[in-house]
């Protein structure tokens, strides 16, 4: 029996002649690799530039306790998740700026039933993933969802990355100009540019219509733009303060100024001139080292600025570098429904009023307003995703933009409709209260399916997400916007380094077991597009983070000055103190005594990395090795407290000793009789660790190594200034691999 026109048949007419080219290039590499004729060092790129990532496979376990649903292997009934063909991945989606219409979002929902695992996750940068996908089923996905006009390209790889912006641009009332239409323009000028083809690493771009806000969180891209007007010969001239090398990730860099004013004309050519002075001088052969953050430190913004203008006036002209401009003006959104104020009758119940308090902000055009669809842990079901279609459709049209904290905006909300609006989110289980407050958290995949996760972040937050509504009974409005946010590894694609408590994923082992632990990272700012990045602080066992979260706030609230923030109050009361009273929370009691402590949050099993990396061997703690790497985080953290006090040649010295100190604990494993001399120290772990690849592994390369060889190639306290910031650094992340690597090796019987 005939059952109708297949969806190939349907979208065949739908679908853009080069997005469907591009797809069929990437459907006929895969036949090619599947034959061995293409190097899976090569496909591995080319899969990463389509959005095709592998992924950790937890037999559909996820560690914030829900569940997804089971998938066979395809055409390999019995065999394990060894390879990219035999387990399913994950396919992240760009959705620039954040932008979706109703018919994407219901496209979203078919995909994520027909190929993922029922849910659709919304990420810290606006894009989408779906999880639990086979390699084999790619190609269709991307089909469908080019018929849409979306595409995975250079969503992963060594490319430039969905470009963000400001979910409330074009809506705001602080903004100085709308910066929608300029983001659609740079993605289509940059999109499989050739001059963006040879980077070592990614590159993330981001605009704000601002400086004051957080929604575009410039502070922490690769390129960041901040919408600016100036007048020239009596007009109104439209431009923006263009920032390069920012970043978080291991070490955090802010992005410093390149110009405080590029106009709209030159803005697409200044921006090719900064990619291709990437390209040619970025590191191509240590990844660890390859983003434009590190090449913008390396040469200094002076002579960084001075290259780019170069490369800028030697730059064959391109048509599309101001043929944009001619449409700006013509670019507007359309609502649905006619603008009216809200009915203040009172009579509005009670859920309503705490979700309007929270979720909902007035717009600059009168009788409109957004509502803000608060997404715990990101994630929508395929019958949410079609519910919040159908609810955009009725009151806010192809208007709908998802945001940088995993949560979803409606935009051009007639006001008089937001009670309706509640009513239908409710009934679909999207109508929490909470959006942009302490209740409204965020993290990354974690441990869950990302292969460096290390730590169950998505089932900390879970569980922080039943404590903090009862932080002080949950009213005190000290505590309303303070943000926290948690990573499953120091990459920080949880954005912890940016929120007031923020917490990454790390290991430790105590009695011969490996216990979860996350850092503790406080005192960001996260308004100010990321004004400023919190410092680690101490390594809590996972278990005692929702204490470590109730004695700060408690404190924050028993001490703060009138109108002090979070940032500032920490800042003020010193690392010290904050190590001083949160330094028994690092005790870890035996597993006889608590088993609890030895498992994640979430996940009921005895903690372990086997899934991670190449695993580990189960031996007894050497006391010394111990001792040496507590007392290189001691040493570390005082490299820290010189940073703070401004003497910036002692803290890179310290930082630099206590990477000597670890190091030196790792030699005594095999050679205990090895000296203080620092040229010796680093001779023998260069030799017996770094050279033989026991200090490497999936999540560090050799990178960490690096900053140990960096260091003492200046001696110690070397280099500029301003480079200390960046030693204390890392040297923490040095630390952390130095555990790691012990963790592996266990005990290595006696000293040689």
């Amino acid at each position: 029996m005939d059952g109708g026109p297949s969806w190939q048949d349907k979208l065949k007419d739908q679908i853009p002649d080069e997005l469907g080219r591009e797809v069929d290039i990437f459907e006929t590499q895969m036949e090619l690799r599947r034959r061995g004729e293409v190097d899976e060092r090569l496909f591995a790129e080319t899969r990463l530039r389509r959005g095709v990532y592998g992924q950790r496979y937890d037999n559909g376990q996820r560690h914030d306790g829900t569940q997804n649903r089971p998938l066979e292997y395809r055409d390999h009934p019995t065999k394990g998740p060894e390879t990219m063909w035999d387990a399913p991945g994950m396919v992240r989606i760009k959705i620039p700026y954040g932008a979706m219409t109703a018919e994407q979002i219901d496209v979203m929902a078919e995909l994520s039933e027909d190929y993922s695992d029922g849910i659709s996750h919304v990420t810290t940068r606006q894009d989408i993933q779906l999880h639990f996908v086979h390699i084999e089923d790619t190609p269709d996905m991307m089909r469908r969802l080019a018929a849409v006009g979306i595409t995975t390209r250079e969503a992963c790889g060594n490319s430039v990355r969905n470009v963000t912006a400001c979910h409330l641009a074009g809506v705001c009332k602080t903004e100085t100009f709308d910066v929608t239409p300029y983001a659609e323009v740079l993605k289509e000028f940059l999109l499989g540019h050739p001059d963006v083809q040879d980077f070592g690493r990614k590159m993330k771009p981001a605009f704000s219509g601002c400086a004051q806000e957080a929604c575009g969180l410039v502070n922490m891209h690769d390129i960041g733009y901040i919408a600016k007007t100036r007048e020239v010969d009596g007009k109104v001239q439209r431009g923006f303060e263009f920032y390069v090398g920012g970043g978080l990730g291991a070490i955090p860099h802010p992005a410093l100024l390149l110009t405080d004013f590029v106009s709209e004309e030159e803005m697409l050519p200044l921006t090719q001139a900064v990619c291709r002075v990437f390209a040619r001088l970025g590191e191509k052969e240590n990844r660890g080292r390859a983003r434009i953050k590190f090449l913008v430190a390396k040469l200094g913004i002076e002579e960084f600025r001075k290259l780019v203008y170069e490369e800028r006036e030697v730059l064959p002209h391109d048509p599309r570098w101001t043929s944009y401009i001619k449409d700006i003006a013509d670019y507007a959104e359309v609502p649905v429904r006619e603008p009216a104020p809200l009915e203040t009758n009172g009579e509005h119940t009670p859920e309503f009023r705490a979700w309007y308090a929270t979720n909902v902000r007035a717009q600059s055009q009168e009788g409109y307003a957004v509502a803000t669809v608060k997404c715990p842990l990101g994630d929508l079901t395929a019958d949410q995703m079609r519910d919040l279609a159908d609810i955009a459709r009725k009151f806010s049209g192809d208007n709908v933009r998802l945001t940088v904290e995993q949560n979803i905006v409606l935009r051009w909300v007639s006001e008089a409709d937001l009670p309706k609006v509640h009513a239908a989110l409710v009934a679909a289980d999207l109508g929490a209260p909470g959006a942009e407050t302490i209740a409204d958290l965020t993290s990354c995949p974690g441990t869950d399916t990302c292969k460096l996760g290390i730590a169950a972040s998505r089932g900390l937050v879970a569980e922080l997400a039943n404590h903090v509504g009862h932080l002080n009974g949950g009213t005190d409005p000290a505590l309303k916007n303070l943000r926290i946010k948690a990573s499953g590894c120091f990459n920080s694609c949880g954005q912890h380094h940016i929120s007031d408590l923020g917490f990454y994923g790390i290991s430790r082992k105590k009695g011969g077991r490996l216990v979860p632990h996350f850092q503790v990272v406080l005192g960001g700012k996260w308004v100010e597009n990321g004004g400023s990045f919190g410092l680690a602080t101490l390594a809590i066992p996972s278990k005692n983070i929702p204490t470590v979260v109730k004695r700060v706030t408690d404190r924050f609230l028993e001490e703060r000055e009138p109108d002090e923030t979070f940032t500032a109050f920490i800042g003020r009361l010193g690392k010290v103190e904050v190590k001083r009273f949160l330094q028994d929370l690092t005790e870890v009691p035996s597993f006889e005594e608590d088993p609890s402590y030895y498992s994640d949050w979430g996940d009921p099993r005895v903690f372990t990395m086997e899934d991670y990396g190449e695993g580990e061997c189960a031996g007894e703690i050497v006391p010394m090795v111990e001792f040496g790497l507590q007392a290189s985080e001691r040493e570390v953290f005082e490299a820290q407290l010189y940073f703070d006090a401004g003497d910036m040649e002692k803290a890179k010295a310290m930082a630099y000793k206590a990477m000597l100190t670890a190091a030196q604990a790792l030699v005594k494993t095999e050679f205990y009789d090895i000296s203080d001399v620092p040229d010796q120290i680093v001779s023998e772990f260069k030799t017996r660790f770094h050279e033989t690849q026991r200090f490497n592994d999936r999540f560090a390369g050799s990178k960490f190594a690096s900053y140990l060889f960096q260091a003492h190639e200046v001696g110690g306290n070397g280099g500029r200034p301003e480079q200390a910031r960046d030693r204390v650094q890392e040297a923490q992340l040095f630390i952390e691999a130095a555990y790691k690597c012990y963790e592996r090796i266990g005990t290595a019987g006696a000293p040689a």
